[in-house]
């Protein structure tokens, strides 16, 4: 709770009273991101009032704090506050109910379109000075294959924007080396993962080498994991 709205702390040798960002946000008419909301503990509720645009009286120092104009609290969290039994979100909390009940909207942000997910993948490429349309149309069209397939129930792995774009980072790193590239941000899924999804991408881009012209690098599996 002294996290988000304020407490005493250290300072010189001196105990000083800090606010934290909840009131600082409030005073400033500013936006609220409370990140990962469903990895908070249950002092979350301290902000129940708050979340009811409700004046906050601060006990510590006796200040009664007004919400600014524009002031506003934006929670993200990939289980909606109900926690994860698949193992995907791990360390997630299932939320009170009371406490998600106090925001009046819900957004789901789904993947970008392809025309957009390409737009992303172009421009990261663009920052390392290279320009691959054709294998950011392929990455697309993979990922989105994937995804169709994870949605239907048959992949119980998924490929996300960022995991492309970790991709083109690589691509930019290994020479422009496409398997190369792929096989190295593959390796954080299981071996069986890693080859069908290697495998799914040699269909779509069936002409990919690596820029000295050999035959595409299939992953292998190994007893040892770099993170």
């Amino acid at each position: 709770e002294d996290d988000l709205i304020g407490g005493n702390t250290l300072v010189d040798g001196n105990i000083v009273y800090r606010e934290g960002p909840v009131l600082l946000a409030m005073k400033r008419g500013a936006i609220l991101l409370i990140d990962e909301c469903d990895r908070g503990s249950n002092k979350l509720m301290c902000l129940q009032a708050i979340l009811e645009g409700k004046p906050y009286f601060n006990k510590k120092t006796g200040e009664v704090i007004q919400p600014k104009e524009g002031f506003n609290i934006i929670a993200t969290a990939n289980t909606k506050g109900r926690g994860t039994d698949d193992g995907r979100f791990i360390g997630t909390n299932v939320m009170n109910e009371a406490f998600l009940e106090r925001f009046s909207i819900t957004m789901e942000q789904e993947y970008p379109s392809a025309k957009v997910e390409a737009k992303i993948l172009n421009n990261v490429l663009g920052a390392s000075g290279i320009t691959n349309t054709d294998f950011v149309d392929k990455m697309v069209t993979w990922a989105d294959v994937i995804r169709k397939s994870f949605y239907e129930g048959a992949l119980s792995e998924i490929i996300s924007t960022r995991r492309l774009v970790h991709i083109c980072e690589a691509y930019s790193i290994f020479n422009q080396n496409r398997m190369k590239a792929i096989e190295l941000c593959l390796n954080r899924f299981d071996v069986d993962t890693q080859m069908s999804f290697f495998d799914l991408y040699t269909k779509i881009d069936s002409g990919a080498t690596d820029t000295a012209n050999t035959e595409p690098v299939k992953p292998v599996a190994t007893g040892e994991v770099a993170f």
